[in-house]
């Protein structure tokens, strides 16, 4: 009973994410419906993370969900996890259990949800938790999401960048905001309502030194959630023009995000052949390949001899896994 009861409290309402009432645009009542059963699905995840309380529960629970909307359930389920957490000062253990556990393979999109968690929570209640080094920045992307999709205005219409940001500590070279805008352009997705004409004009309204990461994140967004048929994926991928690699690197980890948690659908595949030119598979491979060529203890070398902290290496590193799998795009001609 106080479970539920804590469930109702703190599931936000039904029509927070419901992108036509939020005055995003509609494309067609089938993008629409696409697009906001990812927010009621969101919701739902979330909604049996805070009743259940325990993680080992959870798969039961979502088993029904089609694998098309699935991950978007684990995503809310970390926030979910993350809010009681921070509530109950249980000092991250249910997050812990949760990404040790059932969501292990849904950890792209786990570390989504702290990052939703975090733009809801005061910074003292934020979640300090032993993350992946390469995948942690998939938590700020979360942040950035929330923010554009919550306060649109202000992230989208009058490009806002906060003057500082406090996570991680130590990043002189800004690289958090690079994560940021990656997923403030997943929001652009649902913005723009998956018209590719409307979303491209949203990115090409920005500074021109942040669509790069703003045109991964709407690929990756275009590629996970859909919404688009692949005449409107083609205009897309044209309309990004020298921002197609990032593009392609943005569905890329979309794919790599499908197949580690097992949930592959048609759409994802009609997507990485219009980006990346090859199947899902082949894709996830080209992740893989950069991955392992990562030169980590170069780049960790490299920032002690700078002076720099720990957190600022992991950057570096991340960014240069997107490049990498970017240029590996570029240099196949596709872009």
């Amino acid at each position: 009973m106080v479970r539920r009861f804590a469930r109702h409290l703190l599931t936000p309402d039904a029509s927070e994410t419901n992108p036509s009432k939020r005055g995003f645009h509609v494309k067609s009542p089938e993008s629409r419906e696409v697009l906001e059963r990812v927010g009621r699905t969101f919701l739902m995840g979330f909604g049996e993370a805070v009743e259940v309380g325990e993680s080992q529960e959870l798969p039961a629970r979502l088993a029904q969900v089609s694998p098309r909307f699935r991950g978007f359930a684990y995503e809310g389920a970390g926030m979910g996890f993350a809010m009681v957490d921070a509530l109950t000062f249980a000092r991250g253990r249910r997050v812990r259990e949760y990404l040790r556990g059932c969501g292990d393979p849904h950890v792209y999109m786990v570390y989504i949800g702290l990052g939703w968690a975090m733009a809801r929570l005061p910074r003292a209640r934020w979640p300090r938790l032993p993350l992946d080094p390469l995948l942690q920045w998939f938590v700020l992307d979360g942040f950035g999401f929330h923010q554009a999709y919550f306060r649109t205005e202000r992230y989208v219409r009058r490009h806002h960048r906060d003057s500082s940001f406090p996570r991680p500590p130590h990043d002189p070279h800004g690289y958090a905001y690079r994560a940021l805008d990656q997923g403030i352009g997943r929001a652009l997705w649902f913005v723009g309502g998956a018209a590719p004409e409307v979303v491209a004009e949203l990115i090409e309204g920005f500074p021109p030194e942040r669509r790069s990461d703003l045109y991964s994140g709407a690929g990756l967004a275009a590629t996970y959630a859909g919404g688009a048929d692949e005449f409107e994926l083609r205009d897309f991928w044209k309309r990004a023009g020298d921002h197609r690699p990032y593009v392609a690197q943005g569905s890329a980890f979309a794919a790599e995000a499908r197949h580690r948690a097992g949930l592959e659908t048609p759409h994802t595949e009609m997507a990485t052949r219009v980006f990346c030119d090859m199947a899902p598979a082949q894709a996830v491979q080209v992740c893989a390949g950069a991955g392992a060529e990562l030169d980590r203890p170069g780049l960790a070398n490299a920032a002690a001899a700078s002076g720099t902290a720990e957190d600022e290496g992991r950057g570096l590193l991340y960014e240069e896994w997107r490049r990498r799998i970017a240029e590996e795009f570029a240099s196949r001609g596709r872009c």
